[in-house]
């Protein structure tokens, strides 16, 4: 009876290793499917980041591209708010073509500017495009929030910044002498500061239209760098002359060629046309002792003043016109021609040939015609579109602000000390001769000299930058 039990049992456990082979079975396709889609998911997840990434990349790279437009971008202190937006795009697109850029345009519709889509790479379907926004209004604009969406097939990254407005972080207010043309000293003339330690004289040339860029001979000398902003410029430096205490071929380790322009800012000469109260008499005998006050010198004109002369508060010269003085003048005021910076017919000049006394308008007197000119500080002569020659000594206290004008000369004596830059709009040749000594000692753009616009330049928030995903 026992044999047949077992035989029994036997046959009920036939094919349970079957089936349990197939549950095995099961259970690893089962494993072998999970892993399989879990795999494929994150080859998606991992196709979708590089894909993300790549769209990042092309923000990136479109933010970059912003950056570098943007920051050429100056708009006249001068310009209504309401025009900014405007300004921007048209500046833009002028800098865009002037430097042969056609991929990239820009499209103002009064509320925005838009860059269009601009390819990165067309195998891979890169590229970006930006769009900028003025806040709070376009007609009064405080900031300009500049999104840079980045495309990569698919997927979009789109990166968000602010640009505010603000100065121009550098002026010709940092130098002591600046040039749109060319600047050449010969025989002992120098361009130093106050004093030799505490304030360091560097000279701006920009010489576009002049290769030869800055000539010295004789034993001339700068005291501070010379910066030049034509790439191709040459010098001509005498084996006697000096720059940044070297002498010679030495000379040469203080002068940059290629460097940036600074901001030449825009003169406003009719900014002073308000404290205009008299205007001159051309019957007026010139050749005695004269006093004027906040006059006006009416076009073709043409004094000659070669006695002592006063000028107290605004000298309002008019264009044409060939102002002279032979005598020696004391200004306590400002000296302006109602010129145009652009123009170097030299066809407007005012003449100095004997010695200036020079004071500044914070001393005139507490007088009604003196009150807001008071307050017109840092300038001695505004005169855009006027040559502007200097053949005699400055008195002891110097010359009480800046000098501008299109063809500045000194010559023979004439020197002393200048409180403030030296510019000069001409594209021609700025010229200190003889024994002229010029002590400068500039203001920098934290004293901006009355009449005087600096541009409004663009200014990143690198704290306002953040990324979104499209």
């Amino acid at each position: 009876m026992s044999p047949i039990k077992r035989a029994s049992y036997l046959k009920q456990q036939r094919g349970a290793v079957l089936i349990i082979s197939m549950i095995f079975v099961l259970i690893f396709s089962a494993l072998a499917l999970s892993m399989a889609t879990l795999s494929g998911t994150n080859v998606q997840l991992a196709s979708n980041q590089h894909k993300a990434d790549c769209a990042l990349a092309s923000a990136e790279s479109g933010l970059e591209v912003m950056q570098y437009w943007l920051s050429r971008v100056t708009i006249s202190s001068s310009t209504p708010s309401s025009y900014y937006l405007s300004t921007i795009a048209n500046t833009l697109q002028n800098d865009f073509s002037d430097n042969s850029i056609s991929n990239i345009t820009a499209n103002c519709d009064g509320s925005s500017i838009t860059i269009p889509s601009v390819t990165l790479n067309l195998a891979q379907e890169q590229s970006f495009n930006a769009a900028i926004t003025p806040i709070p209004t376009p007609l009064d604009p405080n900031i300009l929030k500049v999104d840079v969406t980045g495309v990569y097939g698919s997927a979009t990254k789109t990166i968000s910044v602010n640009y505010v407005f603000g100065t121009s972080p550098q002026s010709v207010f940092d130098y002591s002498v600046a040039t749109k043309g060319s600047l050449s000293l010969t025989g002992n003339a120098e361009i130093e500061g106050v004093n030799d330690i505490s304030v360091k004289t560097d000279v701006y040339i920009k010489s576009e239209s002049a290769i030869l860029a800055l000539t010295m001979s004789g034993n001339s000398k700068i005291g501070g760098s010379v910066k030049i902003g034509n790439p191709l410029a040459t010098t001509d430096l005498g084996n006697r002359t000096s720059i940044g205490g070297e002498s010679g071929q030495a000379a040469l380790n203080h002068v940059f060629i290629g460097a940036d322009t600074p901001d030449f800012p825009t003169p406003n000469p009719g900014h002073f046309e308000q404290y205009v109260q008299n205007v001159f008499n051309p019957e007026t005998d010139a050749t005695t002792d004269k006093t004027l006050e906040n006059i006006k010198i009416p076009a073709n004109t043409n004094p000659t003043f070669s006695g002592n002369v006063t000028l107290n508060g605004i000298i309002y010269i008019e264009t044409p016109n060939v102002v002279t003085f032979t005598g020696n003048s004391t200004v306590t005021g400002i000296i302006v021609g109602n010129g145009d910076y652009q123009d170097n017919t030299e066809t407007n000049q005012i003449i100095f040939r004997g010695s200036v006394d020079s004071s500044p308008v914070s001393s005139l007197p507490d007088v009604p015609q003196f009150a807001g000119i008071k307050n017109e500080t840092g300038t001695f002569i505004l005169a855009p579109g006027f040559a502007l020659s200097f053949g005699g000594n400055f008195n002891a206290l110097g010359l009480n602000g800046a000098i501008a004008g299109n063809g500045i000369e000194f010559f023979g004596n004439a020197g002393g000390t200048i409180h403030g830059t030296i510019i000069d709009y001409s594209t021609e040749t700025t010229s200190v001769t003889g024994n002229s000594d010029l002590y400068l000692s500039p203001t920098g753009t934290s004293l901006i000299p009355a009449g005087f616009m600096l541009n409004i330049a663009l200014q990143y928030d690198p704290s306002s930058y953040s990324e979104t995903t499209l």
